[in-house]
Parts: structure tokens; C-alpha cells; sequence
């Protein structure tokens, strides 16, 4: 095998490495943008996606009658291979190209067109018996097939990775709920003591926050289901047969399961990704939530000794490489980290989106990056929360015990016997003369021993009033 052979395209020649599927224009590409090149590059989603359209592509013009039978057969096996993974590493682009991503469309045509050229005995890069733009882009543009892989690979990683990530999460919160559902502890308001609450009750909040975000989620969902094939070059569908883009949707729903529609208006379809913007605030969404979860977790955790150490976590490793015997609560720094990079991401898209200039956006390779790289991070960032945090949370009872037997906020069970006033009065002489409230409230005298221990029971402070019986 030779080191390099020569291609053509309509700038002229091409030395390609010898041994690649490839061709001209996405060695070209390689070449002109060196840019984040292991950092930045299509991981499997993406040339999955790829795989997917052109496959359906095909079909879709061999019913249509715009490709023989045996040019499609050809396309459809090459398709395949790719769909399969088994050619990943003849996709060496990065996100960092042309805004329209024609590159990575052509980088696409010219692998499945040289493994179909393979197939069928012929020589790689002769463009014979499969031409990458003739035949694999058929009645396509890189302006309407790129952003079908957008919203192809995005509803697969949604459907398929993060969803499911989140509802196991959701569920060990959910199960941890209801175990501590009875467990009495201070509620928290300003950083500062506040009325209690079961731990229970507490968790129920984290589960809530993660249900929401799932349906913020699904409810993205429908404008990433609608596709932009059809649109060709500025949404008019040029050189396409008019049935092609709801043919090839339809074909791409029968592929993946997934409920694919071809986009009502093809010129949104190109020169907008406001779909796109939406699944990125919903996962900007559900990262803020991550957040809080993750945060209330370690901050109910720290100590051991010198702070709240309410909640015991797992021990996983070392925290630190002088203080022996530290342990850090490092699954929460890890979650609460990806959440920050999802907020970077999420403006990065928001920005992208805001650029559509006439008929295109040509911002389209890094808003896909960005969603992508949000979904995977989040996906990965919760299993692994999931698995060495969540599911070994244990309460403390005995120190959330003390807590609640010295809280001063105890006192608001008072309010509705002798009012708010003289509740404030028993609240700050226990506070500034260190007294108990019991201690505080018999010496002002409002409350007699009796009706203290009648009145302020911290686990009747969990809910509302009892209503009055007749």
C-alpha cells in the first residue's frame, strides 16, 4: 500500500494517506483545522447519526427512483459498517470547521462512498461505481443534512444516556426519602436555623427538583424530533424530489424508534436551532438542580466534627495529601463541577443560536458539540454521583438529635398560644443568656412547664395544623 494517493475535487489535487478511507475534501479539512484535534473530534453519537441519514438517504432515492437499486444496496452496507461503529476512526474532524459542517457531511460521503467503492470490488478513491456527492449526497446539502444529525444524535443521547441516568438517580433519592421519612431535623432558611423537618421531607425537595427537570427535558423534545432534510441548500429543497424529506424522516424514525418528523418549515430548519437552544437551557436546567442537590448533600455532610455531620457519605479515597485521614466529599466537587461546565456550555449554545444570519446558521458544529458534550457530562457525572455518593447516604441521628433538641426556632410552635411577640421574647433571652427555650420560656413565665412540653413537640412541626374537630 502506497503512503499517499491522489485525489481530486473541484479545487484540484490531494495527497490523502494511502491507507483511509477518506478523500480530498475532508483531508483538506484535516489540514486546514488543526484545531482542539483530540479535544474537539466527533465521538461515536455524531458518526452514528451520520451513518444513520445516509442510510436512510439512500433508501429513501432508490423508492424515489433518483438511485438504481444497486448504488443503493452499496450505500445501505457502507451505511451500516459506519452505523455499527466500525469505521470511527475515519472521522478525524474537529468542531471547529465550517459553520455548516459541509466538512463533516463530506467526510461522511467520501467514507461511505470509498467502503461501498470497496464493496464492490472497485478502487478506493476512483469515485466509481459510488460518487460521494452524486450518490451519497443525493438529493442533499450539508445545510440540511448537518443539522438532521443534530437532532438525530442529540434525541438518541437525551433518550438513551441521560434520561435514564437521571431517573436512577431519581429513584435512589426517592427510596432514601421514604426510609428517612420520619427522621426530625432543623430546617435551614438564610444559612440560619430555621422550623423542622423530616430528612425525609428534605430528600422529597432533591427528587422533586430532578422530576421537573425530566419533564423540562421531554418537553425539549419535540422540536429536536423535527428534521431539516429535504431543506437542501437554503430551505426550498432544490434538486430534491418534494416527497424526499418526509420519506427520509419517516425512514429515520423506522431506524431508530424514535418519533423523527420531517421540520414543517425548512427555512427555520437551516437558518435557526432554536430546538437546539431548548434542550441546552433544559440541561442548564437540570445542572442547576445537580447543584443544589450536590451541594445540600456535602453541606449536611461536613465535619466530621466541626460542622453540621447530619449525613454520613461514602468514603471513597483520601482527601488530602498532608491532613491524614481526611475524606473529602469529592463526588459532590466532581457533580457540582460538571454543572458548571453545562452553564458554560449553555451560553456557548445560547450565543451560537442567536447568529442565524439569512438562510443559515452557521454556528451549527459547536452548538451540537456544546449539547453533546453537556449530555455526556451530565450523564456520566450523575451515575457516577449515583453510585458512590447517593446510594450510601446514612443520617447521623443522634447529631441531627442534638440539633434539633437545641434549636432556638422551636419556639414558632409557640406562636398560635401566646403570640409572635412574646415568642420573639423566649427566643432571644435563650439565645443571648445561652439558656434552653424551656429554660427561657418559664422564667418570663408566658408558658407553664406543662404547655411548653404540650405545645413544642418537633416532630408535630412537620406538617400543617391538625384542623379543629366540632
Amino acid at each position: 500500500m502506497s503512503i499517499f494517493r491522489i485525489e481530486e475535487d473541484s479545487l484540484g489535487s490531494v495527497e490523502v494517506p494511502g491507507g483511509v478511507l477518506w478523500g480530498a475534501q475532508t483531508e483538506r479539512s484535516r489540514q486546514n483545522f488543526r484545531i482542539g484535534v483530540w479535544r474537539y473530534r466527533w465521538d461515536q453519537p455524531v458518526i452514528r447519526a451520520l451513518g444513520i441519514l445516509k442510510k436512510c438517504a439512500a433508501l429513501a432515492n432508490g423508492d424515489l427512483g433518483q438511485l438504481p437499486r444497486e448504488k443503493v444496496d452499496l450505500i445501505v452496507q457502507a451505511a451500516q459498517e459506519v452505523i455499527y461503529g466500525m469505521w470511527d476512526n475515519e472521522f478525524p474532524l474537529v468542531a471547529f470547521q465550517t459553520g455548516s459542517g459541509t466538512h463533516t457531511n463530506m467526510n461522511a460521503n467520501e467514507v461511505i462512498a470509498n467502503r461501498a467503492i470497496q464493496i464492490a470490488g472497485g478502487v478506493v478513491g476512483s469515485k466509481k461505481p459510488i460518487h460521494p456527492n452524486d450518490d451519497v449526497n443525493r438529493s442533499q446539502s450539508s445545510n440540511d443534512t448537518f443539522p438532521t444529525v443534530m437532532h438525530l444524535a442529540t434525541v438518541e443521547q437525551l433518550d438513551d444516556v441521560l434520561i435514564p441516568a437521571v431517573r436512577e438517580l431519581r429513584n435512589t433519592l426517592d427510596d432514601k426519602s421514604r426510609s428517612f421519612a420520619k427522621i426530625v431535623m432543623v430546617g435551614r432558611t438564610h444559612l440560619q436555623d430555621a422550623t423542622p423537618l423530616t430528612l425525609g421531607q428534605v430528600i422529597s425537595g432533591w427528587v422533586a427538583q430532578l422530576d421537573q427537570a425530566l419533564e423540562g427535558i421531554r418537553a425539549s423534545l419535540p422540536g429536536v424530533y423535527a428534521l431539516a432534510i429535504g431543506g437542501t441548500a437554503v430551505g426550498t429543497g432544490l434538486n430534491a424530489d418534494p416527497r424526499f424529506g418526509a420519506l427520509v424522516a419517516r425512514k429515520i424514525a423506522e431506524e431508530t424508534r424514535k418519533r423523527f418528523v420531517s421540520a414543517p418549515n425548512k427555512f427555520a430548519a437551516l437558518s435557526a436551532h432554536d430546538a437546539m437552544v431548548n434542550v441546552s437551557a433544559a440541561l442548564r436546567t437540570l445542572a442547576g438542580a445537580l447543584m443544589k442537590i450536590a451541594n445540600d448533600v456535602r453541606w449536611h455532610a461536613c465535619g466530621p466534627r466541626a460542622g453540621l455531620a447530619e449525613l454520613r457519605i461514602p468514603e471513597n479515597e483520601p482527601g488530602s495529601s498532608i491532613m491524614p485521614g481526611k475524606i473529602n466529599p469529592a463526588q459532590c466537587e466532581a457533580l457540582t463541577m460538571v454543572a458548571v461546565q453545562v452553564f458554560g456550555n449553555d451560553h456557548a449554545v445560547a450565543f451560537a443560536g442567536s447568529q442565524g444570519n439569512f438562510q443559515l446558521n452557521v454556528y451549527k458544529p459547536v452548538i451540537l458539540h456544546n449539547v453533546l458534550d453537556s449530555i455526556q457530562l451530565l450523564a456520566e457525572g450523575i451515575r457516577s454521583f449515583d453510585e458512590h455518593c447517593a446510594k450510601g447516604i446514612e443520617p447521623d441521628e443522634k447529631r441531627i438529635r442534638e440539633h434539633v433538641d437545641n434549636s432556638l426556632m422551636l419556639v414558632t410552635a409557640l406562636n398560635p398560644h401566646i403570640g409572635y411577640e412574646k415568642a420573639a421574647q423566649i427566643s432571644l433571652k435563650a439565645y443571648r443568656e445561652n439558656l434552653t427555650l424551656r429554660e427561657a420560656a418559664l422564667e418570663l413565665g408566658f408558658v407553664t412547664a406543662e404547655q411548653f412540653d404540650q405545645w413544642v413537640r418537633p416532630e408535630e412541626m412537620t406538617h400543617p395544623l391538625t384542623p379543629a374537630t366540632s
